[in-house]
């Protein structure tokens, strides 16, 4: 069993990470940066320690001061939340060598997941439905006509490091292949100083759902359930529900078999996600897998009953799974909506500021995630992700009803907020039908 762990992190997840390890009887450290010195996180953990200032690249991305820190601490693990270093291979390497746990996947792992090709191959050699496209890397724009012209367009143009909606590009038609393949290789350098590409065929009026997996080092996987992830501005989710409207029960047995072996072809260890795009007949295919924590998780844990931060740290203490599937999976239905301190109607540029007055709903089948109080300076130089609204209803009509009660309780002053983009959301015909895409929002805002 794990008895002290650094937390890698800021904000609601930091927060969340402490919650957890206080629960689980494990001490806790943060490490923070200047700016956070006087954030919520740092006043409820049982220790901090400041690790730099204010750039990531000076404090939250330092792996060696995170991991002198838990040395001198006397952490024996490290958990990095989602962000900053969560899915770094070299960063998860380093903290095994210094004789400490990294909290997730192997190091060997977090390389194949991280190389979009070649885990695209390991998947579909497992059995696991993949979007048609490049067998392996498009060395050239000629390598990428080639394809394209098989496959027929429009295509998405991918980073093989890719991830968070970085270094991707849509290519309508073949005019436009070869500014493209240039402008998404200078971006894949920029993002990840890897310019290699790979080519999938497109899919329009897409849905994005992905699938919560827990494994443990003895090989047992579980899954427990779908969520859509449909409602995004520029690839980066804003709501997020589950189960996944519209999703049968017999597709989503087969999403769940599809991501158990996907993370068993990976040999994943930890909470993962597994994460598929669907196209207007229902077919879905494999995209990526997410080998961290999600923000979303909270959807998940209303409909389980499942704390995933609290099994995160049984295995990596090397506990067994301690639960199994149950059929009775989702029990009603779940909806996170983000906010964020940014101006929606400024093309959401980010606010930061001071916050005055705050209140946040609470009552039957709400839950806040929030590291806000009254008087928090909300920082310029980071996420500007500042709150979670999770509802839970006994269906999708009373969990949205909550979510409009929720956001309508919701009041935040100092800085520009969702809040009011996510009533709007909620309001639209399209969203209450459960008729979601990746283009809801270019169609409601």
């Amino acid at each position: 069993m794990l008895k002290k762990v650094l937390i890698a992190n800021r904000g609601e997840i930091a927060l969340r990470i402490i919650r957890a390890c206080r629960d689980s009887g494990i001490k806790c450290v943060l490490a923070y940066s200047e700016p956070d010195r006087n954030s919520l996180p740092v006043s409820v953990a049982d220790e901090a320690v400041c690790i730099g200032p204010a750039p990531v690249q000076l404090s939250y991305l330092n792996a060696s001061r995170i991991i002198s820190a838990a040395l001198v601490k006397g952490c024996d693990a490290i958990h990095p939340g989602y962000g900053f270093l969560s899915e770094n291979p070299d960063f998860a390497e380093a903290v095994e060598a210094s004789g400490l746990v990294f909290i997730g996947p192997k190091p060997e792992t977090l390389r194949l997941l991280g190389d979009k090709v070649a885990a695209r191959q390991r998947m579909k050699a497992a059995g696991v439905p993949v979007v048609s496209g490049s067998e392996g890397v498009v060395e050239n724009f000629k390598d990428a006509a080639k394809v394209a012209k098989e496959i027929g367009y429009p295509v998405l143009l991918k980073a093989a490091a890719g991830g968070g909606g970085k270094g991707m590009r849509l290519i309508k038609e073949e005019s436009e292949l070869e500014m493209g393949f240039s402008l998404c290789q200078a971006e894949a350098h920029r993002s990840f100083e890897d310019t290699r590409l790979y080519l999938e065929k497109f899919i329009p009026d897409a849905r994005h759902i992905e699938v919560q997996i827990l494994c443990d080092a003895a090989g047992n996987v579980i899954s427990l359930g779908e969520r859509d992830c449909s409602a995004q501005r520029r690839h980066q989710k804003l709501l997020e529900e589950s189960p996944a409207p519209e999703v049968t029960s017999d597709l989503r047995h087969k999403l769940a078999r599809w991501a158990k072996a996907a993370a068993q072809a990976a040999g994943y260890v930890n909470a993962g996600t597994v994460e598929f795009i669907a196209d207007q007949q229902g077919n879905c295919f494999f995209i990526e897998m997410n080998a961290r924590l999600q923000v979303e998780h909270p959807v998940t844990e209303m409909v389980t009953g499942v704390d995933i931060v609290c099994e995160q740290l049984k295995i990596a203490g090397g506990d067994k799974l301690g639960i199994a599937e149950s059929p009775n999976w989702p029990i009603g239905h779940a909806i996170e909506c983000r906010i964020y301190a940014e101006d929606p109607d400024n093309d959401f540029q980010p606010s930061p500021g001071l916050i005055g007055d705050l209140i946040l709903p609470t009552g039957p089948g709400i839950r806040v995630d929030s590291y806000l109080y009254q008087g928090y300076l909300v920082p310029p130089f980071y996420d500007p992700l500042i709150a979670k609204l999770i509802v839970w209803g006994r269906d999708r009509v009373e969990a949205i009803r909550r979510m409009e009660r929720a956001l309508f309780e919701t009041s935040i002053t100092g800085v520009a907020t969702t809040v009011e983009f996510h009533r709007r959301l909620l309001s639209s015909p399209r969203f209450r039908k459960g008729n979601l895409t990746t283009t809801l929002l270019d169609d409601i805002w």
